[in-house]
């Protein structure tokens, strides 16, 4: 059931939202090469902290989860795509790094995701997290009262195909309010036209995921849950949650 949320609640969402974006953005201030990914995720936890907010990832366990989720971020570096578990690995000159963070604030949450690169950059990876936060602003174009779910997905879609990226099926985006995944879920490919009518007062977390090697293969690591890359090629992730509103979609997950 999709949950149709008052101007009240997206006000409320907002403060959720600006929480996630300051705790993103402390953590890149703080990614350098010898920072390990717990240190990182230590710098969200004191953010979320100082806020008074909590976290909708911290003991997170769906149904295909073998453990709860032990941390606040997802860390995923170069080869991992998503829900890379922050541990004792130290960042890298040239690592790739996804970073994905929640906060739960007034009984609301906000859910967003970064891509960047530590230290010195490769113009491939720069192009993969461009393409990424260009797809991201595509589906949030197509956000609008009268379209259709359909319609985020193609937007994405086809940004991340005609770079020749491949896209994980399986994940994508969802619907986010007072937990962190509801109704209804956002492709990051589709038809348009198709899907959930988009409303004023619904909320998405739009989210697209793209792989460098071009195929959409991927398997889960050891730790259960890890979503890595088959052909070993890196990945880019970047994510907002986005309010339709009859005036055009609203970020609520800026500073």
């Amino acid at each position: 059931m999709v949950e149709i949320k008052t101007d009240a609640s997206l006000d409320a969402m907002r403060a959720a939202g600006r929480i996630v974006a300051q705790a993103l953005t402390a953590v890149r201030e703080s990614a350098a090469v010898g920072v390990t990914l717990r240190e990182l995720d230590g710098t969200a936890r004191a953010v979320l902290s100082e806020a008074g907010a909590g976290s909708p990832f911290l003991g997170y366990r769906p149904d295909w989860a073998p453990v709860p989720f032990p941390a606040v971020i997802c860390a995923s570096v170069n080869d991992t795509i998503v829900h890379g578990i922050p541990d004792d690995y130290a960042l890298r000159d040239g690592d790739l790094v996804s970073v994905d963070c929640g906060a739960s604030s007034g009984g609301w949450v906000g859910d967003s995701a970064v891509s960047f690169t530590v230290g010195r950059a490769r113009p491939a990876d720069t192009r993969l997290v461009d393409a990424a936060f260009e797809a991201l602003d595509a589906g949030i174009a197509a956000a609008v009262v009268g379209n259709r779910v359909g319609d985020i997905a193609h937007a994405i879609g086809r940004v991340c195909r005609g770079a020749g990226y491949g896209i994980p099926d399986g994940f994508g985006g969802h619907g986010v309010g007072r937990a962190m995944h509801e109704d209804p879920g956002v492709p990051n490919e589709g038809r348009p036209g198709r899907g959930v009518p988009l409303r004023h007062g619904m909320v998405l977390a739009i989210e697209p995921m793209l792989i460098a090697g071009g195929t959409d293969d991927h398997y889960t690591a050891r730790d259960g849950w890890s979503i890595r890359t088959t052909d070993g090629s890196r990945a880019a992730h970047a994510e907002h949650t986005v309010a339709i509103t009859d005036d055009g979609p609203r970020i609520l997950t800026l500073l």
